[in-house]
C-alpha cells in the first residue's frame, strides 16, 4: 500500500505536501466563511469565489502543461509554492488590519488561482519523475490519499480556529502562508541524481496544438478527460453545497461546516487508501461505473432530512469520488508518452477543472434560489447521465456477448473482445513498433 515511500525523494515531498495541503485546506474554509461574512449568505458570491479560483485552468493549464515538458519541473515548483504563500499571507494581512472587503478576496483568489493553474499540471508530471512508471499508480493513490487526509484535518481546525476567534477567519490564512515553507524545503533538499527527468522538449512552435492532436488521437484518453469535465464541472462543487446545506439548510455555524467537510474528506480519504492496492492501469468500464456511483450518491445525499444523515452520507459519496479521480488520473498519466505527460496532464486538469467557473456559480445560484438540497440533486443526476452515457458510447461498435453456464448457472454480458484494458503508454509504444516491422519478419 505504501511502497511508492521507499523513494526518499518521494517520501520527503509526500510528508511536506501533507503539512502544506493542510494549510490549504485551512485557508479554503476560512476563505469560504469570509465570502459568506462579507456577502451576507450570498450563494452566488460563494460560488464566484470558487470560479476565480479554478476559472484559470482554462486559459493557463496548458500553458503550465508546455512549461513541465520544457524546463525543469523541481525549480518551477519552488516558484509557484513561493507565489502561492505570498498570496496567502496578503489575504491574511487585509483581514487581520481590518481593511478586507469582497473584491479583494475575488483578486486574490484569481491570482491564486492563475499560478495553481501551472503548478498542478507541473506538479503532477513531477511524480513520475519521482518515483518511475513501475511505482506511478501507488504514488497517485498516495497522493490523493495524502491530499484527503489533509482535507480530514484542515477542515475542522479550520472551524475550530474561526470559532475560537469569535469568527476571524485571519489565522486561516496565516497558517496557509506559513504552511508552504515545508514544500519548499522539501523540494530544495531533494536528490537531483535520484530523479528520473523526461527527456526536455525544445522550445518550438504547435506545441499546444501537438498536445490536443495527441489526446485527440486516442478515444481512451477523451473518454476520460470527457467525464472528468462534466464529474469536475456539476459534481465537485460540495465547497459551494456543503457551506450551504450548513449555513442554510440546518441554520449551523462554523464548527459545523467544518465537521461537515470532515465528513466528506474521510470518505475521501477510503477511497484514496483502496485505490493505492492497484497496481495496473484502471479500466475504462472502472471510471464509468465510479462516475455514475458518484452521481447517484450525490443525488441521495440531497435527499437527507436531518444534519446527522446527511454527514453520514457524506462519507460513502467522498469515497466514491476519490475513487473515480484517482482512477481517471492513473489511467491518463499511464496511456501517454513521457514528452507529452506535461500537456496531456493540462488538458486533463484543464477538463476537471476547467468547467468550475461554469458549475460552481450554476449550482450557488440553483441552491440560492431554489434551495441547497437542489445543487446536490441536479448536479449528481447530471453525474448520473453522463456516466450512463459514457457507457453507451463506450459499447458503440463492439459486439455485446451473454455467455450462459449450466452448472451453476451464470450470465456474463461482455461487451469488446475481452481484453483486458485499454493498453498503457508504453504497450501502444510496442506495438508500433511491431507494427512497423516488414511482412515476412516474426516476432515473439
Amino acid at each position: 500500500m505504501f511502497r511508492a515511500l521507499r523513494v526518499r525523494n518521494f517520501r520527503r515531498y509526500a510528508s511536506a505536501n501533507l503539512l502544506s495541503l493542510t494549510g490549504t485546506w485551512i485557508q479554503r474554509i476560512g476563505q469560504d466563511w469570509l465570502v459568506l461574512q462579507l456577502s451576507d449568505d450570498n450563494g452566488v458570491a460563494l460560488g464566484l469565489i470558487t470560479a476565480l479560483q479554478f476559472g484559470p485552468s482554462l486559459l493557463l493549464s496548458m500553458y503550465g502543461g508546455v512549461l513541465a515538458d520544457r524546463y525543469a519541473k523541481r525549480r518551477l515548483l519552488l516558484v509557484s509554492q513561493a507565489l502561492m504563500g505570498l498570496l496567502s499571507l496578503v489575504l491574511g494581512v487585509l483581514v487581520a488590519t481590518g481593511r478586507v472587503e469582497l473584491w479583494h478576496v475575488f483578486v486574490l483568489a484569481g491570482a491564486l488561482g492563475s499560478v495553481s493553474a501551472v503548478d498542478v499540471p507541473v506538479r503532477q508530471a513531477f511524480v513520475s519523475e519521482m518515483v518511475g512508471p513501475a511505482l506511478l499508480t501507488n504514488a497517485v493513490s498516495l497522493n490523493s490519499t495524502i491530499f484527503n487526509g489533509a482535507r480530514l484535518v484542515g477542515p475542522a481546525l479550520a472551524g475550530l480556529l474561526i470559532a475560537a476567534a469569535s469568527g476571524d477567519t485571519a489565522p486561516t490564512f496565516f497558517i496557509n502562508a506559513a504552511s508552504f515553507a515545508f514544500t519548499i524545503v522539501a523540494l530544495a533538499g531533494m536528490r537531483a541524481d535520484e530523479l528520473l527527468p523526461s527527456p526536455p522538449v525544445a522550445r518550438g512552435k504547435g506545441q499546444l496544438r501537438a498536445g490536443l492532436a495527441y489526446t485527440w488521437a486516442h478515444p481512451d484518453l477523451l473518454l476520460a478527460m470527457g467525464l472528468a469535465f462534466v464529474i469536475g464541472t456539476f459534481g465537485f462543487n460540495y465547497q459551494v453545497t456543503i457551506a450551504l446545506m450548513a449555513r442554510e439548510t440546518f441554520e449551523l455555524g462554523a464548527a459545523a461546516f467544518g465537521l461537515l467537510s470532515t465528513a466528506f474528506a474521510v470518505g475521501s480519504l477510503t477511497g484514496a487508501l483502496l485505490s493505492t492496492r492497484r497496481s495496473v492501469r484502471p479500466r475504462q468500464r472502472f471510471l464509468v461505473g465510479s462516475a455514475v456511483l458518484f452521481g447517484v450518491l450525490t443525488v441521495v445525499s440531497g435527499l437527507m432530512p436531518s444534519y446527522a444523515s446527511f454527514a453520514l452520507l457524506l462519507v460513502p459519496t467522498g469515497a466514491a469520488a476519490l475513487l473515480f479521480s484517482v482512477a481517471t488520473n492513473s489511467f491518463v498519466q499511464l496511456g501517454v508518452d513521457p514528452q507529452m505527460r506535461g500537456r496531456v496532464m493540462a488538458l486533463y486538469f484543464m477538463c476537471f477543472m476547467g468547467g468550475t467557473p461554469v458549475g460552481a456559480p450554476l449550482v450557488g445560484w440553483i441552491s440560492e434560489h431554489f434551495g441547497a438540497p437542489w445543487g446536490l440533486i441536479l448536479g449528481g443526476g447530471i453525474c448520473v447521465v453522463a456516466g450512463l452515457g459514457a457507457a453507451v458510447w463506450l459499447a458503440h461498435d463492439r459486439p455485446v456477448r451473454v455467455k450462459l453456464q449450466r452448472t451453476p448457472l451464470r450470465a456474463r454480458l461482455r461487451i469488446g473482445d475481452g481484453a483486458a484494458g485499454v493498453p498503457s503508454a508504453q504497450v501502444r509504444a510496442a506495438e508500433e513498433k511491431l507494427s512497423e516491422k516488414a511482412p515476412g519478419q516474426q516476432s515473439v
